[in-house]
């Protein structure tokens, strides 16, 4: 057989990269649609997971005007004991423990985070840095306590030991454990704090905070998948990109080859 017969012509070999690259083009392309459509619905996912957070935080809001108008009275009224105080009497004192009222509930030991507390903050001077009244001059509710599993001062944890829940305490806190270094509050760092703490259960506000947690946990995880989908696609975006123009390149060499072979084979042919 003619071996010029076997040979694949300039035209043909065009046609063949052509049809290479459109395949190439529909496979990167259907992986794309696939990325595209998994981050779409990590999108929707997130939004709402934020949906049933911020419905679930106003649950607790809702649960924590019901705890002020049980607590407010008679908290609000232990607003009188904040003074002024010598800062350095208290950060060489260490913690200092003072009962205000008795408690009812369970006595808190080390380590025990499981509770919320109503509190009021101050400095030397007696300003007020931080509460859960809703006006430190003139309160007319308590905002929504805080749980103690959040993460407080060593200085408040180790304050706390030996209270019941329902009394209410004064705590002086010496600076080194407070804030420390890490924190300028009143005016410097290493300041001495006083708090009066009065620390509450409540089982439904225990419910709604739990599952308040569950569902932060599964926003994390979401955003972390939808990030990973948005790299994911925005780098498949980038391949496609470089490969077309190697493909391109590619099959202008090849044409070019092809055209030299024809020329080559018409001379030889004269």
């Amino acid at each position: 057989m003619d071996q010029k017969a076997l040979k694949t012509s300039w035209q043909q070999r065009l046609v063949i990269i052509i049809i290479a690259i459109l395949l190439l083009g529909s496979t990167i392309a259907t992986y794309i649609l696939i990325v595209l459509s998994s981050n779409n619905s990590s999108d929707k996912q997130v939004s709402k997971l934020q949906d049933e957070y911020t419905a679930k935080q106003a649950e607790i809001n809702e649960r924590g005007v019901e705890l002020s108008n049980t607590y407010f009275k008679d908290f609000s009224s232990f607003k009188s004991y904040v003074k002024a105080y010598n800062a350095e009497s208290v950060n060489a004192s260490g913690v200092k423990k003072n009962d205000l009222k008795e408690g009812t509930g369970r006595e808190l030991t080390t380590g025990d985070l499981n509770y919320f507390a109503y509190y009021i903050g101050w400095c030397a001077d007696e300003s007020i840095f931080d509460s859960s009244l809703n006006n430190t001059e003139n309160p007319t509710a308590l905002n929504t306590p805080i749980y103690a599993g959040q993460g407080l001062i060593e200085g408040w944890n180790e304050g706390v030991v030996g209270m019941k829940i329902g009394g209410i305490r004064e705590i002086s806190i010496p600076g080194e454990l407070a804030y420390g270094d890490s924190r300028e509050i009143c005016g410097t760092t290493n300041s001495p704090l006083k708090f009066i703490v009065m620390p509450i259960t409540d089982e439904k506000l225990t419910k709604l905070n739990d599952e308040l947690q569950n569902i932060y946990g599964e926003l994390v995880n979401a955003y972390y998948s939808s990030s990973a989908a948005q790299s994911s696609a925005s780098g498949s975006s980038n391949s496609s990109s470089t490969s077309g123009s190697s493909d391109s390149s590619t099959s202008s060499s090849d044409t070019s080859s092809g055209s030299s072979e024809s020329n080559s084979s018409s001379t030889s042919a004269n």
